[in-house]
């Protein structure tokens, strides 16, 4: 027999990958790590997205009870640039995530999906301008895919601090959710005596308030950290059933307040780092409900149920995934993963700072050319997300006619989009996966050095200057662990620059694809719109032979 519920259980995924396209074509290329599928991007999917949305639940015989959909009762974030990725690549698993915000939002009143900040860079490390733009362009696409405003806001790596948290709440955002030794000291609301809680020991059952520099207050939910590590990296998600055991344990009788159960992980725990973890998840789902065990719910939902009765201050300059605040991000701090024992992370700081001066640089670079373009350079970037989200000819018009100068046509308009595009990739080359991993080589790191190398192209095509001069010294002050790449300028040569592609490369790609493919008059190809003017060709035996010409 059902037993009253305990309390409620909130279970968050941050489902996320690095955006990997090459920043020339706008498609992501082969990468052999992930076989044998394409790409990352599909592995993750065939793993985990997509089981997720479809999760299969088992009885003692091996036999299928139920398929369900784990975002309808998941908390849960996607990165812009991963669902922006589901939205063409993986239509079905996409529609299965809107579906499940809809479903939620009706039955609770609050959705389950959230927002992330746009391309994952930490934001403290971020200058004033970019921080605000993340979070607008986050809130922009969230607002695109689920047509609502987000409730909450995933911030990445949960980097925090006040600043941070003040644009927040300065753009609308009701939450956030942090790691529980993020949080320093906490006190009931209207009172001065402050407890210390550092070190994790913050309550993580119920809801905090945040008050920022700005004035404003923002709610805070500090996830379960034992549950979550249980999850992530103990085995917790072997068996549904401990699962399920394991959140309704975490209630206490003692506690007078309507308490929750929350615990964070990367969203690809249930399926690609463990696999099955999506049917460990949906068992466990069910279990708590049909056992009386808590209630599945969401932050929104349980915050308008429960608002914070007690006001926390948080570390600054913190995180989850770095226990020395946000040094992962910008130092050898000695957070790693894997690589060899000898190995160091030395290049992190040379190369944060070799993309700061470059960011500073073509900063004041926009603002000259700009200004005679756009009414407002940086108020046009922060709406540039509308045309990022729908490039199709009628949208480019209406945001020109909003942002660009009145006698803003012809050349003049596609020099407002190529540095708006500039910016753009200026944005990209801060994604945190840059900075993570252990060699300055690696697949990560190599692809915010192509965004660097396109908005440095974008700059030159601008105004016909060359800023790699300056760039590549500074490039070189980070070593790597590899000598046969030696530092920053070696990585740029040997993993940026085969990658570069001009029209020429994409005409020449036509016209050798175009020996197997039956292209139309009119095709895409990437991110170009290719047209046949003259075609001919000539099958001899064995042979094949086309000429012609293409615009």
């Amino acid at each position: 027999a059902k037993t009253s519920p305990r309390g409620y259980v909130v279970i968050h995924g941050h489902f996320y990958q690095p955006p990997r396209e090459n920043p020339w074509i706008e498609q992501i290329e082969v990468e052999p790590s992930a076989a044998p599928y394409h790409d990352w991007n599909a592995r993750v999917t065939a793993e985990c997205y997509r089981p997720n949305s479809v999760a299969r639940i088992y009885d003692g015989q091996g036999r299928i009870l139920d398929i369900v959909n784990n975002y309808r009762h998941l908390s849960f974030n996607f990165g812009p640039t991963l669902i922006s990725w589901l939205e063409t690549q993986a239509p079905n698993a996409y529609a299965r995530l809107l579906e499940a915000d809809a479903q939620s939002l009706a039955a609770l009143g609050h959705g389950n999906a959230i927002a992330q900040a746009y391309n994952h860079a930490i934001l403290p490390l971020c200058n004033e301008r970019d921080r605000r733009t993340q979070v607008r362009w986050g809130i922009a696409d969230f607002r695109h895919r689920f047509g609502r405003e987000p409730e909450g806001m995933w911030l990445p790596e949960t980097a925090a601090d006040l600043e941070t948290l003040d644009v927040l709440a300065e753009c609308g955002v009701g939450f956030t959710i942090l790691a529980p030794d993020q949080a320093s000291r906490v006190r009931p609301l209207g009172t001065d005596a402050w407890t210390d809680v550092s070190g994790g020991r913050v309550d993580p059952t119920m809801p905090y308030r945040v008050r920022t520099p700005g004035g404003r207050e923002l709610g805070v939910f500090f996830y379960d950290g034992p549950i979550s590590r249980a999850i992530a990296f103990e085995g917790l998600l072997n068996r549904g059933e401990d699962f399920a055991h394991r959140l309704a344990g975490a209630f206490v009788d003692t506690r007078p307040w309507p308490q929750i159960v929350n615990v964070a992980t990367d969203g690809e725990t249930y399926g690609h780092h463990h696999r099955h973890g999506e049917m460990a998840l949906a068992y466990a789902l069910q279990y708590l409900e049909d056992q009386g065990l808590a209630k599945a719910t969401n932050y929104g939902e349980y915050l308008a149920r429960k608002p914070p009765t007690h006001e926390v201050e948080i570390r600054e300059r913190s995180s989850w995934s770095c226990v020395h605040g946000v040094e992962r991000w910008r130092s050898d701090c000695g957070c790693r993963t894997g690589g060899r024992p000898e190995w160091n992370q030395g290049w992190r700081g040379p190369l944060r700072g070799a993309l700061d001066s470059l960011r500073d640089r073509l900063a004041g670079l926009y603002e000259h050319e700009a200004r005679d373009l756009l009414r407002d350079p940086w108020a046009a970037r922060d709406a540039y997300i509308e045309v990022v989200l729908d490039r199709a000819e009628p949208r480019v018009d209406s945001f020109l006619r909003e942002q660009a100068a009145p006698d803003v046509d012809g050349a003049r308009r596609t020099r407002a989009i190529e540095l708006l595009e500039m910016q753009r990739h200026l944005m990209l080359m801060y994604t945190s996966c840059g900075w993570f991993f252990n060699e300055l080589s690696g697949i990560e790191t190599a692809q915010i050095l192509q965004y660097a190398a396109r908005a440095i192209e974008l700059a030159g095509r601008v105004t016909g200057g060359s800023f790699e001069e300056t760039f590549l010294p500074r490039l070189k002050e980070a070593k790597s662990n590899l000598p046969e790449f030696g530092d920053g300028w070696g990585v740029y040569e040997k993993r940026v620059r085969p990658s570069q592609a001009a029209l020429e490369d994409v005409a020449a790609h036509y016209a050798v694809s175009s020996l197997f493919e039956g292209y139309p008059d009119e095709t895409r190809l990437f991110c170009f719109d290719a047209a046949r003017r003259e075609s001919t060709g000539l099958d001899v035996g064995g042979a094949r032979l086309r000429m012609g010409r293409v615009g």
